[in-house]
């Protein structure tokens, strides 16, 4: 009888401890179900895509359309943030976009200056701030004469290519040997800008070494954009009514179109003008549309090229702390009614037909 009632006793302190397990397992679920309740703070913050800016001074044109487009697309697509902005051709708007760019948080700004002059100041405020600036298509320097970072096209090499290309149709052309006829050159000139004095100052190289008297050279100064050079261009060519045919450049599509059109407004035949333009993206419109154009060839230049190439070197320096290069060049080539749509791009063919 003892010895069951011991046995007993022993199955009873057994079932008190396996109660007393029991009962302490249940508050353990209480600390995870608390820590699924809870904020993962342990998790890092995801990193802050970084800001890039580009600014050019004539937004509204295609090929600054093209170059913001291709700017934000390459932005986006290697992991940044990307905004753009028109400085209208107005230097204070320029500085003030700069400015508004930097207290916006921009790590990086890409500009096309509407004033070289602007250089210094814009230089010195983004060098303040601790941002980096790069200059698309026209450069400038800080004020210590330094050059900022630029993204473009070779002036000089763009400048000779049109000229030579104008020099090579005005002699196939015949019209320097025969008697009849006087030739005349309208260089639609930003006098003030040096990226287009080092196009212009080419092309009038080429085409006095062609055979041109150099006083029948006529300097047209413009702003830019076409209306500007069709006014330029308008008094030059009524002050010249013995010119029968002529060969027409510039710094831009925009300038030759406007030459074009005064010539046009005098009465001059397409036949009788030998017009380069220098992007193709207004020649190729009268291309497309199969039209009698003054525009004879033009050297296709894609602000696709120079958007992306500026947006990777911002994105480069301020994320994977790349230097700029010095310059950083864009391709370029001469294109006419006959190969345009071999060479020009997918967005620049489908702006020809606009």
């Amino acid at each position: 009888m003892k010895r069951h009632l011991t046995l007993l006793i022993t199955i009873l302190l057994l079932g008190l401890v396996v109660l007393a397990g029991c009962t302490q397992a249940a508050p353990a679920a209480a600390p995870a179900d608390s820590e699924a309740a809870a904020p993962a703070e342990e998790a890092a913050p995801a990193e802050e895509a970084p800001l890039l800016v580009a600014i050019n001074k004539s937004a509204d044109q295609q090929y600054f359309i093209d170059l913001q487009n291709a700017f934000v697309q390459t932005a986006n697509d290697l992991g940044a943030d990307a905004k753009k902005f028109d400085a209208k051709l107005d230097p204070g708007l320029g500085v003030s976009l700069v400015d508004d760019a930097i207290s916006a948080g921009a790590k990086g700004i890409a500009i096309t200056v509407p004033d070289q002059t602007i250089g210094p100041a814009i230089a010195k405020a983004a060098a303040d701030a601790g941002v980096v600036l790069i200059a698309t298509d026209d450069g400038i320097v800080d004020a210590d004469g330094n050059p900022v970072p630029f993204v473009g096209f070779d002036g000089k090499d763009m400048g000779k290519k049109v000229g030579e290309a104008a020099a090579g149709l005005l002699t196939d052309s015949g019209w320097l040997d025969d008697a009849d006829k006087k030739v005349g050159v309208l260089s639609i000139e930003v006098q003030t800008l040096s990226v287009c004095n080092d196009r212009t100052d080419n092309e009038k190289a080429a085409i006095i070494a062609a055979g041109v008297p150099e006083d029948q050279v006529y300097p047209v100064p413009y702003t830019g954009e076409s209306l500007s050079a069709q006014d330029a261009a308008g008094p030059i060519i009524t002050a010249n009514p013995d010119v029968t045919n002529w060969v027409v450049f510039g710094c831009n599509d925009e300038g030759v179109l406007g030459a074009l059109n005064a010539l046009g407004t005098a009465g001059v035949e397409t036949d009788n003008i030998i017009g380069v333009g220098l992007g193709a993206y207004e020649a190729c419109k009268a291309w497309a549309a199969d039209q009698p154009s003054g525009f004879k060839a033009g050297l296709f230049i894609s602000g696709l090229d120079v958007g992306t190439t500026a947006a990777t070197v911002l994105y480069d320096a301020v994320v994977n702390g790349v230097a700029p290069e010095a310059n950083s060049y864009a391709p370029t080539s001469i294109v006419d009614a006959s190969n345009y749509q071999d060479v020009m791009d997918e967005i620049s063919l489908a702006n020809c037909s606009q």
